[in-house]
C-alpha cells in the first residue's frame, strides 16, 4: 500500500529544452506545487506559446488540484518560465531562494534593466530562507539552499523526494555549470555532497536531462546511484579534483541558446518586461558581455 505521506509526483518533460517540470501533489483533489515550468519560447521569432505549460495545467485541473506553490529552484539560463502563466490561471504563490536577490543585481546590471526594476526579490510572492518549512497540503517540505551552480540555487525536499534543479543531473551526465556569474564549483561541491548525505533511498529529481546516445531522457534517480556512480562527483572524487575537473569543463562550454532571454524573464518570476511607449514588450540583447 503507498504511504499517505509519501508525495506524488508527475513530471513533463520537454524535449525542447530538456527540461522537466513536475507536480507534486498530496492526494488526486488535494494541493499540490510545480516545480520549474516551462514557457515556450521561440528564438527565431520572439514568440511565446503556452503548449507546455497548458499541458501540465490540465493535468492539475484533471486531478483536481489546488495549486498551493510555483516553485523555481533557480532563474534558469536555458528555458523560460511559465510562473506567472500559470499563477494567474490556477493561483498559488511563486517562490525562489532568498538569494535570487544576488543575482537580479547582477542581471539588471548586465542588461541595463529599467529603473523600476527593483533587484529585491519583490517580483516573487516569496523568498525561501535556508531550510525554511513549508507545506503542500498533508506534505511536509524544506529548502534546502544548494548553490554552486547560481549563488541561489534552491532544492525542495518532499519527505522521500528532493527536486534538485540543475544541482545535479543523471548519473552519467554529472553536474552542471559553474561559470555563471555567481557561480562557484567549490559550493556546489558541498552542496552536492549535502545532498548525498540523505537517506540512500532517497529519491532525486532532475530539472534536465542530457542523455548520452542509446539512452532514453531519464530524470529520477537515487542517492545511492548518485553516490556510486555520479561520473562527475562519486563517492571518492574529492573536492580539489571535482573543481579542477569543472573549471575545465565550463571553460569550453557554450552559452545555453535560450539564456539571454531566459535569464531576463526568470529573474521576473516569469513575467514579461513591461511594454514600451509603443506598447510592445521588448528583451535585451547585451553585446560582448557574456
Amino acid at each position: 500500500m503507498t504511504d499517505p505521506a509519501q508525495p506524488k509526483v508527475q513530471a513533463f518533460f520537454d524535449p525542447a529544452t530538456w527540461t522537466v517540470s513536475y507536480v507534486v501533489y498530496d492526494q488526486p483533489g488535494g494541493h499540490c506545487a510545480i516545480v520549474d515550468s516551462v514557457l515556450d519560447y521561440d528564438s527565431k521569432s520572439g514568440r511565446t506559446s503556452t503548449a507546455s505549460a497548458d499541458t501540465l495545467m490540465a493535468f492539475i485541473q484533471d486531478q483536481g488540484l489546488r495549486v498551493q506553490w510555483i516553485l523555481e529552484t533557480h532563474a534558469h539560463a536555458d528555458h523560460l518560465s511559465a510562473a506567472h502563466y500559470l499563477r494567474k490561471h490556477l493561483g498559488g504563490q511563486i517562490a525562489i531562494g532568498a538569494a535570487i536577490t544576488d543575482v537580479q543585481s547582477v542581471f539588471k546590471g548586465i542588461f541595463n534593466l529599467e529603473p523600476e526594476f527593483h533587484p529585491d526579490g519583490s517580483q516573487f510572492d516569496h523568498l525561501f530562507q535556508a531550510n525554511e518549512a513549508f507545506a503542500i497540503g498533508t506534505l511536509s517540505a524544506h529548502a534546502l539552499p544548494v548553490p554552486g551552480h547560481t549563488p541561489a540555487c534552491m532544492a525542495y525536499q518532499v519527505s522521500d523526494a528532493v527536486f534538485v534543479g540543475d544541482t545535479l543531473f543523471m548519473p552519467d551526465v554529472g553536474t552542471a555549470r559553474c561559470d555563471f556569474p555567481g557561480g562557484n564549483a567549490h559550493a556546489l561541491y558541498k552542496s552536492v555532497r549535502s545532498l548525498m548525505a540523505l537517506p540512500d533511498a532517497t529519491r532525486l529529481y532532475m530539472c534536465h536531462d542530457y542523455p548520452p546516445d542509446g539512452r532514453e531522457p531519464a530524470w529520477e534517480s537515487t542517492v545511492a546511484e548518485q553516490r556510486a556512480s555520479n561520473i562527475h562527483i562519486r563517492d571518492g572524487v574529492s573536492e580539489d579534483a571535482f573543481v579542477a575537473m569543472r573549471s575545465q569543463r565550463d571553460a569550453g562550454l557554450a552559452m545555453p541558446n535560450l539564456i539571454l532571454p531566459s535569464v531576463q524573464i526568470n529573474i521576473r518570476a516569469g513575467a514579461m518586461p513591461p511594454p514600451e511607449p509603443n506598447g510592445k514588450a521588448y528583451l535585451k540583447i547585451p553585446l560582448n558581455v557574456l
